[in-house]
Formats: structure tokens, C-alpha cells, sequence
């Protein structure tokens, strides 16, 4: 006999976005595309939303959801989305928004341009979610946001002064938002990417050089877009429940590790 008389949850229920609308910002590859699939195979009806109108109704196709061409760093793009939303019989009750890139440079480099176009794509797009993607979870009894920062936020990043400096805005926006937006029953989260393996990432880095950061991380590997997909489902759905205004590292443990040459202090 369990000494513990506490109700055992259903978990499986837990993990399940059956009969809800799920908005996925950046659905048409790498992680937003693996994001789609697991949303979908939790139950949820996606809404897959890009610029490039193949990729979205490539990814929409292979979920069973719908395609939606808008831009999200502007306010009416994000109206357009959320207009979709609202069209569908599911309820809406979760916006994961994954809109995001680089602008490589030293500070000393960085242009005027540079500042602003990195302030578009990594943090203005994330305010219009709160601002109206908030209002609409909150329409429709609650639910869950989720972005995707970098481990650049929390790092001195060199030659990514303004992606880090961005995304660690957006770092303190969900901490906000998840204080305002949660007594109307909404989480509000977000994913901290290390270096991971996709298409843009590929390009960037080579392939030659895929082992060496391979090497730098603990578990051996570089991480895949469905490493971090899967901690998006679980900030999604009531398994994470309690978790509020947090960042997941997604790195491999690279941002748990010490700094200095350990075999010289012993």
C-alpha cells in the first residue's frame, strides 16, 4: 500500500494537444518544420507560418495543417496569423514563435542597418506576439507562447553583439510576459538553442568543421532541430504546467561547463 494517497495524474492527457490550434512562427524548416511534426503528432491542428510560400505549404501538407504567408515582424502579418487561427474549429492554445538570425560582426562593425535589421528579426516580431498573440490565448481561455532565444543571450558572444544582445531582450520579455500574462491563465516560455545541425547552420560553419563543435560538447554530438522541437512540445503542453517565464538550454551541456583548465587546479 502506497503511503502516498496523492492523485495519480494522467499524463498521456498531460501530453496531448487534442482538439487545440497550434501556431507554429517559422514552420517552413529546421526547427520550426520539426515543431510542426511534434505539435502534430501531440494531437494539435497546426498552423504552419512562413514568408516562403512553398515551404509553408510543404510543411502544412505533411502535418495535415494550414499554410499561412505572412510577415511577423509586422503588426498586420501577425492579425493575418492569428485571423487564420481564428477560422479554425480547434480552439487556439498555443503560439510558438521561432523567428530568427545572426548579424555577424564586431561591435565595432556594426552598422546603424545592422542594429535595426537584428532588431526586427529577433525581437520585434516576439513583442506582436505577446502583444496580440497574448490577447487572443487569453480570448480563448488560456494557453501556452514559446520562443526560441540562444545560448548568445546569456553569453559574451563574440562577433554576435547584436543577436545576443536581442535575444537576451527577448530572454527578459518572457520573464515579463510570463508575470502579466499568467494570471489570464497563459504560460510563457522559452528554448535556448545551442549550435544546431540544420540547413542554415550547415552553410554557415561547413561541414568539415561539424566535428570540432561536435567535440566541445558533452554528449559528443551537435544537437538536431528535433532536439529542441521536443522540449518545445513539452513547454506547450500541461506537462510542463508549472513552468513559467523559463529558458531551456538545449546546448549538450556545453553551458554547464567549467571554464578553466581543470587539470591545472588539481
Amino acid at each position: 500500500m502506497s503511503l502516498d494517497n496523492s492523485p495519480i495524474a494522467d499524463y498521456a492527457a498531460k501530453a496531448s494537444l487534442a482538439g487545440t490550434c497550434a501556431i507554429v512562427i517559422g514552420a517552413g524548416h529546421g526547427i520550426g518544420r520539426q515543431t510542426a511534426h511534434a505539435l502534430a503528432q501531440v494531437g494539435a491542428s497546426v498552423i504552419c507560418v512562413d514568408l516562403d510560400r512553398e515551404r509553408a505549404e510543404t510543411v502544412a501538407h505533411e502535418v495535415g495543417g494550414t499554410a499561412v504567408v505572412a510577415d511577423a515582424c509586422e503588426r498586420d502579418g501577425v492579425a493575418e496569423i492569428l485571423a487564420a487561427a481564428a477560422r479554425s474549429e480547434h480552439r487556439l492554445g498555443t503560439i510558438v514563435d521561432i523567428i530568427g538570425m545572426a548579424t555577424f560582426g564586431n561591435l565595432d562593425e556594426h552598422t546603424d542597418e545592422m542594429w535595426a535589421r537584428s532588431e526586427r528579426v529577433n525581437l520585434r516580431h516576439a513583442v506582436l506576439t505577446v502583444e496580440l498573440g497574448g490577447a487572443a490565448l487569453a480570448e480563448a481561455g488560456g494557453g501556452t507562447l514559446v520562443f526560441v532565444a540562444s545560448i548568445s543571450s546569456t553569453y559574451g558572444t563574440q562577433h554576435h553583439g547584436a543577436y545576443g544582445a536581442h535575444k537576451a531582450a527577448l530572454l527578459s520579455l518572457v520573464k515579463t510576459a510570463a508575470v502579466e500574462l499568467g494570471p489570464k491563465g497563459i504560460r510563457v516560455n522559452a528554448v535556448a538553442p545551442g549550435v544546431i545541425w540544420t540547413e542554415r547552420m550547415g552553410t554557415a560553419i561547413g561541414e568539415a568543421n561539424r566535428d570540432v563543435f561536435a567535440e566541445n560538447t558533452p554528449t559528443g554530438r551537435l544537437g538536431e532541430p528535433s532536439d529542441v522541437a521536443g522540449v518545445i512540445s513539452f513547454l506547450a503542453t500541461d506537462l510542463s504546467s508549472h513552468v513559467n517565464g523559463q529558458a531551456v538550454l538545449v546546448d549538450g551541456g556545453v553551458g554547464v561547463r567549467f571554464p578553466y583548465p581543470v587539470d591545472l587546479l588539481v
